[in-house]
């Protein structure tokens, strides 16, 4: 199947997407989309910005359009993911000519309550979006119905099966009496996700899966930087005034830390040195992380640093570089980390600071995801491959070499 009229999507939903210049369909969406057109209950993954989202929002809104009565319900881990659902969401059924308003509701954690409620009564949403936490408070308050739930559809389903997750996760689907079509997908399905999933998704499922290391390969160069913990921020300041001269128009530039308690510390330090960066971090207030998003989108600073919760799920076009501070032996956490840039056919690049261990770490990682990481350095203000010298050489490719001191 070649095209969205081969998968079944409607010339309507076609126009839509023309709209975003998509006029044909990716891998995952020849997959996923017809399996969900036919009934089936899908798990499916595929690398960050490969379109997802779409894959399930339109077979979503054009069955619901068959059903008058019926609604969905998508839960995702953040504020920010379950924000740019609904954006997208709302995209597709922009100019949708329909005999009644279909709406779609934000039900999170960190908006009030009330007014979550009163929308409820008032707007009768067709698409309900939120995390796990609030959808669950307002069912447990009986001030919303799960009955005639057509579709459930869980989004970085590894995350709202993670520990701190999974529990309201769990409750959440057995509160559903009725039986609806449920998709689950993410960038990476580990196998506790997968245990922990199959329960809540019904008895027939296909599970199809991309190959999600192709973008991290094919799209995405990955650089090393060896350096001490205590010189990180000093070599980022370096490296962020490289890969963003002043007078240049560039991209953008995320920056990742494993301790959120650290954010804040790495912001004033960039900008004390006259570099325009912003902070995005978990137990964030709401209105500051709106107001940090939206001057990183319209270009107002160039670089954010996030912790790794905070930027799940993150959909931010032009995201040149991104940056690690530390780095584990999880592969799931460095796919997620690296697919925020290389997204919708774009090439990024992704550099890891770190000391010994975590260059020893960092090659591990290379290895079980089949990348080939390049050690890097600084010389002259620019990023270059590092000399031998003194009888060692850094061989392209081995992330654990350094220069020798």
């Amino acid at each position: 199947m070649t095209s969205f009229t081969d998968l079944g999507v409607s010339p309507f939903f076609i126009g839509r997407l023309r709209e975003r210049g998509i006029a044909t369909p990716v891998e995952i969406q020849r997959m996923v989309m017809p399996r969900l057109f036919s009934g089936e209950h899908v798990l499916f993954s595929s690398p960050t910005g490969t379109g997802k989202t779409f894959a399930y929002l339109i077979p979503v809104f054009q069955k619901l359009t068959e059903t008058p009565a019926s609604t969905a319900l998508i839960l995702a881990p953040t504020y920010e993911l379950c924000s740019q659902i609904k954006q997208e969401a709302e995209f597709l059924l922009s100019g949708m000519d329909s005999p009644q308003p279909f709406r779609v509701s934000l039900l999170i954690g960190s908006a009030a309550m009330s007014r979550q409620i009163e929308a409820l009564k008032k707007d009768k949403p067709r698409l309900l979006v939120g995390n796990p936490g609030r959808v669950l408070q307002l069912a447990r308050m009986g001030k919303l119905r799960l009955t005639g739930l057509e579709f459930l559809i869980l989004d970085e389903a590894d995350r709202l099966t993670a520990d701190e997750l999974y529990g309201d996760t769990r409750e959440l689907v057995s509160l559903i009496r009725n039986a609806p079509q449920t998709a689950a997908c993410s960038a990476t399905l580990p196998p506790l996700c997968r245990e922990r999933l199959l329960p809540l998704m019904g008895n027939t499922i296909a599970v199809e899966e991309t190959h999600e290391n192709r973008i991290l390969r094919d799209k995405i160069e990955h650089w090393a930087f060896y350096c001490e913990e205590r010189d990180k921020i000093g070599l980022l300041r370096s490296f962020l005034a490289a890969i963003h001269p002043r007078k240049a128009a560039t991209g953008r530039s995320l920056v990742f830390t494993g301790r959120g308690a650290q954010v804040g510390n790495i912001v004033s330090k960039l900008q004390h040195h006259g570099i325009p960066a912003l902070g995005l971090y978990g137990d964030m207030d709401k209105k500051m992380r709106k107001q940090a998003m939206d001057d990183f989108r319209r270009g107002r600073a160039a670089v954010l640093v996030a912790s790794d919760l905070a930027a799940r799920g993150l959909d931010i076009p032009d995201i040149s570089h991104i940056i690690a501070l530390d780095t584990g032996e999880d592969p799931d956490a460095y796919i997620h980390r690296a697919g925020r840039t290389a997204r919708a056919g774009k090439r990024g690049i992704m550099a890891t600071f770190g000391d010994e261990g975590e260059m020893r770490r960092l090659a591990r990682l290379e290895k079980k995801l089949g990348i080939v990481v390049y050690p890097k350095e600084l010389y002259g203000g620019k990023v270059c491959a590092p000399e031998v010298e003194s009888g060692t050489e850094t061989i392209p490719g081995d992330a654990s070499a350094k220069k020798s001191t």
